[in-house]
């Protein structure tokens, strides 16, 4: 029956893929993100610890070491604990040296994951001890890239910021653990870290596996209780400190859960809107064959055995649909792979499994059911006499199947306006944030770190002398405007980006509300090469050394809050709040605007800068504005530290607009998929829409010519196929604008500058379906206003 058919079969599959297509890619990420255990033994048993800084009403907070090892030492419910933290190491000897990603991890680490050693073995635990054998671990990529996969290599020597490990072992890499870049290639021992007797110092990663049988609360209340002990022991460090305890599948998928979860509803959508389509054609298709069904009716079959005929075609039809849905799913998940965003947690696990490939299944016999029921039980109870009348005509329909097609129509644009106004509201905080100010002029601007390791740079002033040498080089590179140096990149995930409580000469200090600002030590040019406008005072300048009286520049936003109905200017700040000297407090001698330090939808937060040569740090980003295209200089600029130490490799060298692309590349992905299953949605309605349409002027043929005899003009044939077109349009714009209230208000954490209910987005929307639907009409109506009457009136 379907092969007699190819036509409507062909585009009831195609309709079907698309559905149940999309719907396989999407469960594919939720499947690797969320259901799929992790790569590592018993990943349900595995935590991540976090400090809780409750009188300022933080979560996530890393942790000190002391506090660290306290936990590790005194829980009841951990099986093994292991810290880590991310380190920037230059690897140099070998070849050109190189900047990479490197991790100070403790030895149970490894055993606690499972991670089995490629060659060698990993960190033991008395090598997490000062003063022993420097060990490293390194990564396969690593091995094969600079070492040539060299098995000799084990046991052998390589020098990170100028110290010497040996090489113990080499292992796949780590990816997608909080506080862990994807691509890092070096692990060392935690005993190379620092702040092991600093409460204070909070920079550690932990991570914990629970004992058999221990609760994710019996855990939780376990480490409160040590939680409030070193509150009471410590209180200086520790008071109103507490713990939280997070699956650590949980903490991977992090706030993406609500975006798949969304992205989740939409496919389902789309997939109803592809079903609804189809019951459409399955009840158009019934109508032309009541006659056949009436006689098989009449010769004796029974309406059960019509209904597992048609049903029959029904999952038929939707069992094509997801094969080919299968096909298409395997080509979204490897464009997926391809160009999705790189740290979408475990990019590279999803795939088509056997839970995919089931839920493909389950999806698709549902739709056969869905979209087969209804036309199947329409068509089974015909009215015999009518039908098999000789001058019954076999193409029209009761009112019954004409209702049910028509509210089906409905359906269609009902969830089509909910998923449009869905991509119209991710898109419209898109482009808002796309045009946010970051502060400063992004264009013809490069950005590069550097960080200096070795005896050369042990004192200050080694430091100051070679950033002011390099600034100089670069400087006189053609085709460089000016040169500045900042402590960290602007918008960007800088974990180590300094909040540093301060407290204001002249006002009571209360240690528990201290005043925090984001600061950076920046060069005097700064200003000028990010084009940041001084609002108040003056910028930094030569005269600002290390022995002249300290400085400090604070943006608009600590100027309000902390100087609301004052002068700033001329105030003084320090950053060693418990006690400060004379010479530790900074003047405040300009005041400039506000920027985004870490991210472009965050809100103002409070800055300070102070001037290089005051506070000197080893490690500095690079800020070089250029006269034309910024990649022109870059392959100078990254050989610019070589005449001074060939040992300083500049890393991280990208375009600003590259750094702010990267910024957004998140919202982007999910945008772009939305839209993709809105505007599939959006053509998938207007084919249904097209097909009733089309199919109510074939039957009203009829009456079509009996009007245009008695005198109705083809402008009334229009107003009348047009008016119900349109009729159905507004009653499932009507209900979807309702349904769009409703749902659209779980996306608001998705949403920046843009409320869930943004009456503009439902407009543009509503005028937008309401066009597609004049369009989807417009063949149709065409059609009837050339109806010749003689012909619609001869009879059958």
């Amino acid at each position: 029956m379907l092969l007699k058919n190819p036509g409507f079969t062909a585009i009831a599959v195609i309709t079907l893929a698309l559905g149940i297509g999309a719907n396989s890619a999407i469960f594919s990420i939720v499947n690797a993100l969320m259901l799929r255990p992790l790569p590592f033994n018993n990943s349900e048993r595995l935590v991540q610890v976090w400090e809780v800084f409750s009188e300022r009403g933080q979560n996530s907070v890393t942790a000190s070491y002391p506090n660290f090892a306290d936990w590790r030492d005194q829980n009841d419910v951990f099986e093994a604990i292991a810290g880590y933290a991310d380190a920037e190491l230059n690897l140099t000897g070998v070849a050109e040296p190189e900047r990479i990603h490197g991790s100070v991890v403790s030895p149970a680490f490894f055993s606690m994951l499972g991670i089995q050693p490629i060659a060698g073995r990993v960190l033991l635990p008395e090598e997490d001890y000062p003063n022993k054998a420097f060990s490293a671990v390194i990564s396969e990529p690593l091995w094969r890239r600079r070492f040539n996969a060299d098995p000799q290599m084990i046991g052998q020597g390589i020098s990170l910021n100028n110290q010497s490990f040996t090489v113990v072992g080499v292992i796949a890499p780590i990816t997608d653990l909080t506080g862990m870049p994807n691509d890092t290639e070096v692990w060392i021992p935690i005993s190379l870290g620092g702040g092991f007797n600093n409460r204070r110092g909070h920079y550690l990663n932990v991570m914990a596996r629970l004992k058999p049988g221990v609760t994710h609360q019996q855990a939780q209340a376990n480490m409160d209780v040590i939680a409030s002990a070193l509150a009471a022991e410590y209180p200086d460090a520790n008071k109103l400190h507490g713990l939280r305890l997070v699956p650590l599948q949980e903490q991977i998928v992090g706030d993406l859960k609500l975006a798949l979860l969304v992205l989740l509803g939409a496919v389902a959508l789309v997939l109803l809107i592809a079903s609804a389509n189809v019951a459409n054609m399955l009840l158009a298709r019934a109508t032309s064959r009541r006659k056949e069904i009436a006689i098989r009716i009449a010769l004796g079959a029974a309406r059960s055995r019509l209904l597992r005929q048609l049903l029959t075609e029904s999952l038929l039809l939707s069992t094509l649909g997801s094969a080919a849905g299968l096909l298409l799913a395997l080509w979204g998940v490897y464009l997926l792979s391809a160009f999705g965003p790189a740290d979408l947690p475990r990019l590279k696990e999803v795939v088509v499994d056997g839970r995919v490939l089931g839920f493909t299944l389950v999806v698709s016999l549902l739709a056969g059911v869905v979209f087969g029921l209804v036309p199947a039980l329409q068509a089974s109870q015909p009215d015999l006499n009518e039908t098999l009348k000789e001058s019954g005509r076999s193409a029209t329909s009761g009112a019954g199947p004409r209702r049910l097609r028509a509210l089906l129509v409905v359906s269609e644009i009902v969830l089509s306006f909910v998923l449009l106004v869905g991509a119209g509201l991710l898109m419209r905080s898109f482009l808002k944030l796309q045009a946010v100010d970051p502060g400063f002029n992004p264009q013809n601007l490069l950005a590069t770190q550097i960080s200096l390791n070795g005896p050369n740079y042990e004192t200050d002033e080694s430091v100051i002398a070679f950033f002011n040498e390099l600034i100089g080089q670069i400087k006189a590179l053609p085709g460089v405007e000016s040169v500045a140096i900042r402590s960290h990149i602007p918008i960007g995930p800088n974990e180590d980006y300094a909040n540093q409580s301060f407290a204001i000469k002249g006002r009571p200090s209360d240690l528990a509300n201290q005043p925090s600002a984001f600061y950076n030590a920046i060069s005097p040019d700064y200003f000028h090469a990010m084009e940041i406008p001084v609002l108040q005072g003056r910028p930094f300048d030569e005269h600002d050394v290390k022995t002249a009286q300290k400085v400090v520049i604070i943006n608009e936003t600590l100027a309000r809050l902390y100087f609301p109905d004052e002068d700033p200017i001329g105030q003084r700040l320090t950053k060693n709040v418990r006690n400060p000297k004379e010479d530790d407090w900074a003047t405040i001698v300009g005041v400039v605007k506000d920027t985004k330090p870490r991210a472009l939808d965050g809100d103002p937060v409070s800055e300070m800068y102070m001037p290089f040569a005051q506070q000197p740090r080893d490690s500095m980003a690079f800020m070089i504005r250029t006269t034309g295209n910024p990649e022109s200089v870059a392959a100078a600029v990254r050989h610019a530290p070589r005449s001074l130490d060939k040992d300083q490799p500049f890393y991280g060298l990208r375009t600003f607009e590259t750094v702010i692309s990267e910024a957004v590349v998140k919202p982007r992905f999910r945008t772009f998929l939305l839209t993709v299953f809105a505007g599939v949605a959006l053509i998938l309605a207007m084919v249904g829409i097209y097909g009733v349409m089309s199919n109510s002027v074939e039957e009203r043929l009829h009456e079509i010519g009996i009007r245009m005899a008695l005198g109705a003009s083809g402008a009334d044939v229009l107003k009348l196929i047009l008016g119900y077109g349109m009729a159905l349009t507004l009653a499932g714009i009507g209900i979807g604008l309702v349904a769009g209230f409703a749902l659209t208000r779980v996306m608001s954490q998705l949403l920046f500058g843009v409320k869930p209910t943004d009456p503009l987005t439902f407009t543009v929307i509503a005028l937008s379906l309401i066009t597609a639907a004049l369009l989807a009409c417009c063949i149709p109506a065409y059609r009837a206003m050339k109806v010749d009457p003689i012909i619609a009136l001869r009879c059958e």
